[in-house]
Order: structure tokens, then C-alpha cells, then sequence
């Protein structure tokens, strides 16, 4: 089991940054992948970026390519996401997410995780 917890969302304006932090603590070995998703009101859960534990190869979306910077901490067990230039369209609650190589699920579907989060809140004001 693995027990994970974000922080630092809250109130930007567009334009403005945000880094969000996310926490894993208990069977921290088990962990191949962990990632980042994100969910508006009226709307499906997203894929937004992740990081290969073992190796730090990353992934992104298409709609925050450039903008958003996924990093990690292996030493504290933390994965971080530096959003950048934010738009109205980025405001949601993300969430993380962890979860171990298996076959046939790629790290971009959230089938692939088998650990998440409470999530935090991100609002953007224009």
C-alpha cells in the first residue's frame, strides 16, 4: 500500500505559476511510475504528466507540453509539478497517482495506477 498526499494548489491568476508537491509514504518500492491527473467540474479525469521512477523518463500532455515541468525527489519520496503560464482551461483538482510496470497498460492511462491521492485544488482567475 502506498499512502500518497498533494499540496500547493490554490488561487494563481492566468499567466501566473504553481508547484504542486505530492508526498508517498509505505511501500515506496513498489512504485515504477508516478503521475499526475487532473479533473474540472463537468468533465473527465485527464492524463496531464509522468515520471518514471527508476529511470526520470517523462511524459506529457499535448496541452501542457512546455508549460508544465514534472520533476521528482527520490530521496524524499516526492514528485513535484511546475506549472507554468497557466490558463483558465488548467483549473481543476489534480491529483497523483502511483502505480507498478505491468503489461499491456501504458503510465498515461489512469488504469495504470493503483494508488491516488485526496487531490488539491487549483483555481485560475483572468
Amino acid at each position: 500500500q502506498v499512502q500518497l498526499v498533494e499540496s500547493g494548489g490554490g488561487l494563481v491568476q492566468a499567466g501566473g505559476s504553481l508547484r504542486l508537491s505530492c508526498a508517498a509514504s509505505g511501500r515506496t518500492f513498489n512504485i515504477d511510475a508516478m503521475g499526475w491527473f487532473r479533473q474540472a467540474p463537468g468533465k473527465e479525469r485527464e492524463f496531464v504528466a509522468r515520471i518514471r521512477w527508476d529511470i526520470g523518463g517523462t511524459q506529457y500532455a499535448d496541452s501542457v507540453k512546455g508549460r508544465f515541468t514534472i520533476s521528482r525527489d527520490n530521496a524524499k519520496n516526492t514528485v513535484y509539478l511546475q506549472m507554468n503560464r497557466l490558463k483558465s482551461d488548467d483549473a481543476a483538482v489534480y491529483y497523483c497517482a502511483a502505480g507498478r510496470l505491468r503489461a499491456n497498460v501504458v503510465t498515461t492511462r489512469a488504469s495504470f495506477y493503483e494508488n491516488w491521492g485526496q487531490g488539491t485544488q487549483v483555481t485560475v482567475s483572468s
